[in-house]
């Protein structure tokens, strides 16, 4: 199991990471300031590190210039509201090997740490299949029963969350977290409103409304 340290010191955003990663199969460990973030990374036991760069007593530009210096070659995805191209430069050249701005939607985060943690690990599944269905994850390709479909980037990431979790009863809520990110509006209809425009796509009778609960794509 991969073991992900999370360096961010806004609660909500530490607790929507940790919940989302352990629920697709990582183990996690939250830190909340820099002294501490690069402590952690530099032991060793950890085979990625999620890092924000507003963290109190050392930076996040710091602890990655510290690791790097340290030649520690943990992975690092640098996670920041600061979006700006400088900002992004300075993170790359320092060291890092993904840049990410929030907002973000979890199954883009979700989809960097695996491919930093793909080199040396068991290849990632990039075709998912449930029945007829199926889902190329690098081209961005789908088929339903032998016909290519066109969807829509969010339409493409709610039917990626449904793939990997076939026959499972998802929450409103889980799936506003996965595809629309820690930001969202738990009153939003907007999981119902793409659900109905997939349904529309790859057929009505896939996904089953689970009623009072969310929704069960059918295997």
């Amino acid at each position: 199991m991969n073991r992900i340290l999370i360096a961010e010191d806004e609660h909500r955003i530490a607790s929507f990471l940790e919940k989302g990663l352990r629920g697709n199969g990582f183990a996690t460990t939250v830190v909340e300031d820099g002294v501490r973030a690069y402590d952690y990374a530099a032991g060793g036991d950890f085979d990625l590190l999620i890092l924000d760069i507003g963290l109190p007593l050392r930076d996040g530009f710091s602890v990655l210039r510290r690791l790097r210096d340290a030649r520690i070659a943990i992975p690092v995805i640098i996670l920041t509201a600061r979006d700006s191209v400088a900002d992004t430069v300075a993170g790359l050249e320092g060291g890092a090997d993904d840049y990410i701005a929030k907002p973000f939607a979890f199954e883009e985060l979700l989809a960097r740490v695996r491919l930093r943690l793909r080199a040396d690990r068991v290849p990632e599944v990039t075709v998912l299949r449930v029945g007829d269905l199926s889902l190329d994850l690098r081209a961005r390709r789908v088929n339903v029963g032998g016909q290519a479909v066109d969807l829509s980037t969010r339409e493409f990431a709610l039917a990626e969350v449904f793939c990997r979790h076939p026959d499972q009863v998802l929450t409103r809520e889980q799936l506003l977290s996965h595809v629309w990110g820690f930001d969202f509006d738990p009153g939003s209809n907007v999981v119902d409103v793409y659900v109905r425009y997939l349904r529309r796509k790859i057929g009505p009778d896939r996904i089953q409304t689970i009623r009072g609960t969310g929704y069960r794509l059918r295997p």
